[in-house]
């Protein structure tokens, strides 16, 4: 009886002469919630494409997995031997349904000609069941918020009879009460049966969830603890090697030029008399539940969503914002929810979408875009 799930040693890989991971030793035990954490750089992504099999480590890797031994794994094997990993982008299929996410993997395993709806519809109910979750397996996937779309991630790998499960920073675009939520499913799944690789940037996270902690520094493994032995000032240390001192952030005694207010501002359905004001090199929060109306507003601050009454200040000027164009050229910006899907274009360059809101700054005079600007 092995006590590990998965155990690779000498984990090594290179991309064009950077070194992505050096003699990395890994070990994820049966039924545990793991965390695996580090900086920007440190080599987790490419760990977790290791053992999911889409990039090949260097030769001399050990992989074992349930007393299996493999030199290097390729996606299909990955998922034969259960493996799932939930993405940061999630990898639904938008304009499918929730049933016909959570099944599409059986689909192209039977690889059936015909698509029998109420085996779909049953499937995903009892995958749903088994950790108590419900969603209209019927409604569309971009119809639901980022929160519902992280479940249907979720039980998509319940679907599949995965053994271990890893999230890759699930947390990044949920709020703190969908967070938790988040957290006690995850407790949910351990309790299944299934091993958990959790990959999180957030210390507090990591506290509350795992048992075991591995901190990765510039490809580099520093070590695995016990998360009981593990503090906030500890676990940042060791990501980065450096030592930080926290001092409360001193009040502001006068207050900088007036940007932005908000006075009574009302949209039925989505939010009512709010009132706020911004100042110059202020940082202010919205926060609130689902359904609070956080995003309707930032959204009609941006001009995408107008108000019903009530104004709005920029700089002591009231100003009414047709689309989110206008707001652009005022100076404002907005960071969606969905990064992702609703913030990038992802067919295009780098370059493309970061010019894309000022591309009227880019043209000639016959509005043809001026490459080399």
């Amino acid at each position: 009886m092995h006590d590990y799930f998965i155990e690779m040693k000498n984990v090594n890989k290179n991309y064009g002469g950077v070194l992505a991971l050096k003699d990395v030793d890994f070990f994820l035990k049966k039924n545990e919630i793991h965390c695996l954490v580090g900086e920007n750089g440190s080599g987790k992504s490419t760990l977790i494409k290791i053992i999911s099999g889409v990039v090949h480590p260097e030769s001399g890797t050990k992989i074992t997995i349930k007393g299996k031994s493999f030199k290097a794994l390729t996606p299909i094997r990955s998922v034969d031997e259960g493996i799932q990993v939930i993405y940061q982008d999630l990898s639904l299929f938008p304009n499918l349904s929730v049933a016909e996410n959570i099944c599409v993997t059986e689909y192209q395993k039977r690889k059936a000609n015909i698509v029998n709806y109420r085996r779909m519809r049953k499937k995903a109910h009892e995958a749903m069941e088994k950790i108590d979750v419900n969603i209209d397996p019927d409604k569309i996937v971009r119809d639901l918020s980022i929160a519902q779309k992280q479940i249907v991630a979720i039980v998509r790998t319940i679907a599949t009879d995965a053994e271990l499960i890893i999230m890759d920073e699930p947390t990044a675009s949920l709020s703190k009460h969908e967070i938790d939520e988040l957290l006690n499913l995850i407790k949910k799944l351990q309790k299944k049966g299934l091993t958990i690789l959790f990959v999180s940037h957030k210390l507090d996270e990591i506290m509350r969830i795992s048992e075991r902690v591995t901190v990765l520094r510039d490809g580099k493994k520093i070590g695995t603890y016990e998360a009981s032995e593990m503090d906030d000032n500890k676990i940042a240390y060791l990501m980065t090697g450096k030592r930080f001192v926290l001092t409360k952030k001193k009040e502001i005694e006068e207050k900088g030029k007036k940007i932005l207010e908000v006075k009574n501002l009302c949209k039925l359905k989505n939010y009512k008399d709010i009132s706020f004001s911004l100042y110059e090199g202020e940082i202010l929060g919205i926060t609130g539940l689902i359904g609070a109306g956080r995003t309707e507003l930032a959204l009609s601050i941006f001009g995408m969503n107008p108000p019903d009454s009530g104004e709005i200040l920029l700089e002591g000027k009231r100003i009414h914002f047709r689309t989110s164009f206008d707001a652009i050229k005022a100076g404002i910006s907005y960071v969606p929810e969905d990064r992702l899907n609703e913030g990038l274009i992802l067919q295009q360059a780098i370059s493309a979408n970061i010019v894309v809101p000022i591309l009227d700054r880019i043209v000639d005079n016959f509005g043809v875009l001026k490459e080399d600007k």
